[in-house]
């Protein structure tokens, strides 16, 4: 049998309650757990601030310690120490004031004006007090002096069991009356049930659990009869904090109501019945509420809804764009993620996942994870950066400053630390270095998160109070944020390649300039024969006009040569950068299909010698594989020569080069070639690039799909045609859903997982199919069962070649 020292409850209150913040949620939510209908009032009456109760105290130590404090020149006279005393004292505390006063006048030695600090310290107090069902005096016993009590937490599985929508309660665990001792030393209850005719009370000393020699059962705290009331009918409860542990200034409670209170509650919920008020001395201090006027300034949003459908998960996105730097008609695009696009975008093959050292997460999870919903605003820094001396956007800039980051509520109630000053929760700072276009980090973010107790049961918080556990389905919730902000900022980098960047094209037109010329003077030439022979001089003014305008026109045109060939230099230049990125990233698919075969020898049976050196490549491989993924791959395709090669023995040398990496993934090849060669002049690097990417994006998502249906063969079927010359690629994976057929080959749109998201593959490989003057497309004609598009049409050459 374990036994508990006293100390034990001490230690359990400091490690589960890390912050004042915390401390007074966990009291808040208790008195809106007790269905207080006016919602829970905290008021600080603070007579002395603690800086200047501990100086007091420093003063008057030193003079009982002294041997003549009258002949001691650094300690005080007892009355200049009296009267430092009461100016100390704050004003605003009324009554407070008056005993505190009462006793430092009444102080006629050291010893007194020791024990009139002590006083007056106590008369500080924390009151926190709701008008809820209150608690009985068998109650006080047999649930709050239970540390851990299982009562809640019954209510809330049998809610959960009879499949009811709302949790009874916010809290479940039962240590949230620890919170008290974070706050102050002692601590006293006053409570009453509806109909009782007395209160109940209760008052704990929490300094007497700080003896190592005694054992919990030691300490003696026992319940009382308190005082009648006068309404039988009224019920709450009152918790009074004393000899407070910290300072708490007026500017401290305010700071407190701004940064914390103010965001206990989901300022965007439907419900605000979950009223808290603070009192600082009798002063009621302002909770500032999020209001949709600010929100509506916003230059982009982002609202998502997470659900479970009969035919699986399904994420839905609504985006906004609204100015995002530049002007533009607003934008709004909605699309539906399904289960097959979320299977792939927020779970991924499991060895893949596993290889890139992230969480193996369950597809079950999906489901298991429950509905939710989230909204993020983002606001661009720089436009209000642009505005300094207006004061409407420096009040937005003081607002964005207080309202962001991206919080997580349950059932309307916050969930720490999400959002806080130093939590990044979904790595929006880490991404934003990294990311090409627009920065979405906390600072420009202000959005929440919106889960339940009985709609999200897997999300449960840990015990100290420090997020939530990490399982399956907080991976889940945690990565469809992030593609969410992923979504938002193709988006937005989409409508300034389209609408900003766009520019149109400049023909350099020498004829034109030169007949321009031409015209001219013969223009000055006939006006010269017409003119009298006083306005000739003006006739010579114009030839000399013209000259000159040559001139510039002629230097006009050696500059645009220059800066044509600067340009081409420039994109010389940058095309060695990309392709050094392109190398990357067709290594990097080589360095994983590597790995993946080195992974399956280790289960063959294999001499121990060779055993040994394959562990020993199978380290360099990924030793490789982790300093290529540092470069972020992106390209377009190098300068190659072209020549004649028989496309359909290429595309039969590829799959062979597969076919262990097919017998592996159990997938079965077709491949329909033509009678007769095809034969082209290409550059064939190229055609092999294509190939590859598609390759390898077939067999990621046909892995993805198998996860989902286990009885799936998965089957790739591969032609090779002429007339012109073209491969037709198809696969049975989940296909491509009509509302992202068009973004496919966007730069950096991808729907694969965190780990793999590039959104380069097919990007590179219409490129490099281009670059040969083909062309790579979806064919929109050929869909599955489900109405998704399963082929691509690849065009190896033009017309022409």
């Amino acid at each position: 049998m374990f036994k508990v020292t006293a100390r034990t409850v001490l230690e359990l209150g400091s490690e589960l309650i890390s912050s004042d913040p915390i401390a007074f949620y966990e009291l808040i939510k208790n008195g809106i757990d007790a269905g207080s209908k006016n919602g829970v009032t905290i008021r600080f009456d603070i007579v002395l601030a603690r800086r200047d109760f501990e100086e007091a105290k420093a003063q008057v130590l030193k003079a009982l310690n002294a041997e003549d404090p009258e002949e001691a020149d650094d300690i005080w006279a007892l009355d200049d120490l009296k009267d430092w005393l009461t100016g100390k004292l704050i004003t605003e505390a009324d009554e407070l004031w008056d005993n505190a006063n009462s006793l430092i006048e009444a102080a006629e030695n050291f010893e007194d004006i020791a024990k009139a600090i002590q006083q007056i310290n106590g008369l500080n107090s924390i009151t926190v007090s709701d008008t809820g069902s209150g608690m009985s005096l068998k109650e006080l016993t047999s649930v709050f002096l239970v540390i851990g009590t299982s009562s809640r937490k019954t209510e809330i599985d049998a809610a959960l069991a009879g499949g009811k929508s709302h949790s009874p309660y916010l809290g479940e665990k039962g240590i949230g009356r620890l919170s008290a001792m974070r706050l102050g030393d002692t601590l006293s209850v006053r409570t009453t049930r509806s109909g009782e005719s007395h209160y109940s009370l209760i008052d704990i000393d929490w300094s007497a659990f700080d003896n190592p020699d005694k054992m919990i059962q030691d300490i003696i705290v026992i319940p009382v009869r308190g005082g009648k009331k006068r309404d039988p009918e009224f019920s709450g409860t009152e918790i009074i904090i004393r000899r407070l542990n910290a300072d708490w200034a007026e500017k401290r409670v305010d700071r407190l109501a701004m940064d914390d209170f103010s965001l206990l509650v989901n300022p965007l919920a439907k419900q605000r019945n979950q009223r808290i008020a603070v009192v600082w001395n009798g002063k009621r201090i302002n909770i500032r509420r999020l209001e949709n006027s600010f929100l509506s300034h916003a230059n982009a949003v982002v609202r998502g809804h997470y659900r479970k459908t009969d035919s699986g998960p399904e994420l839905e996105l609504r985006i906004e764009l609204n100015n995002i730097g530049f002007d533009h008609p607003k934008e709004i695009s909605i699309e539906t993620a399904t289960a097959d696009v979320l299977y792939g975008t927020l779970v991924g093959p499991k060895a893949k996942r596993r290889r890139m050292n992230k969480r193996d997460i369950d597809y079950t999870a999906l489901d298991s994870v429950g509905p939710f919903d989230f909204e993020l605003y983002w606001f661009n820094r720089s436009i209000l950066r642009k505005h300094k001396t207006t004061g409407d956007y420096q009040a937005l800039r003081n607002l964005l400053d207080q309202w962001m980051g991206v919080r997580l509520y349950r059932d309307a109630f916050r969930v720490y630390p999400y959002g806080s000053e130093d939590d990044d929760w979904l790595e929006l700072d880490k991404t934003a270095l990294k990311s090409k276009g627009y920065a979405l980090n906390r600072i420009q973010l202000i959005g929440q998160v919106e889960i339940g107790r009985l709609s999200n049961p897997c999300l449960i918080d840990q015990t100290n109070r420090e997020g939530l556990r990490q399982t399956p389905e907080e991976a889940i919730l945690k990565e469809t944020v992030q593609f969410a902000v992923e979504r938002l900022r193709d988006e937005m980098n989409r409508i300034t390649r389209e609408q900003k960047d766009a520019k149109e094209p400049f023909i350099a037109d020498e004829t034109r300039t030169i007949d321009l010329e031409k015209r001219m003077k013969a223009t000055i030439r006939s006006i010269g024969q017409v003119v009298p022979k006083e306005h000739r001089e003006a006739v010579q003014e114009l030839e000399l006009m013209r000259e000159e305008f040559s001139r510039y026109a002629a230097k006009a045109r050696e500059r645009v040569a220059e800066m044509e060939k600067d340009a081409d230099q420039m994109l010389a230049m940058a095309g060695i950068g990309l392709m050094v990125e392109v190398v990357a990233h067709e290594l990097t698919r080589s360095a994983e299909d590597a790995l993946d075969i080195l992974n399956s020898l280790k289960r063959k049976a294999v001499p121990e010698e060779i055993r040994q050196r394959l562990e020993s490549l199978r380290a360099s491989m990924n030793s490789i594989s982790k300093r290529l993924r540092i470069l972020d791959p992106l390209s377009v395709t190098g300068r190659q020569r072209k020549e004649r090669f028989k496309l359909d023995e290429l595309v039969q040398e590829i799959l062979d080069a597969h076919e262990v990496q097919f017998l592996r993934h159990d997938i079965e090849v077709s491949v329909l070639l033509p009678d007769k060669p095809v034969e082209v002049s290409a550059v064939k690097g190229m055609v092999v690039q294509v190939l590859e990417n598609l390759i390898s994006n077939s067999l990621y998502w046909m892995d993805v799909e198998k996860q989902r249906k286990m009885s799936l063969k998965s089957a790739l079927t591969i032609a090779v045609e002429d007339n012109p010359p073209r491969v037709r690629f198809a696969d049975n994976g989940p296909g491509i859903s009509e509302q992202y057929k068009d973004r496919i080959f966007d730069l950096f749109f991808s729907l694969k997982d965190k780990s793999r998201r590039r959104g380069l593959g097919l990007f590179i490989a219409k490129e490099a199919a281009e670059h040969n003057g083909g062309a790579l497309t979806l064919d929109a004609d050929v869909t599955n069962n489900e109405g998704r598009f399963t082929t691509f049409d690849y065009r190896v050459v033009g017309d022409g070649s």
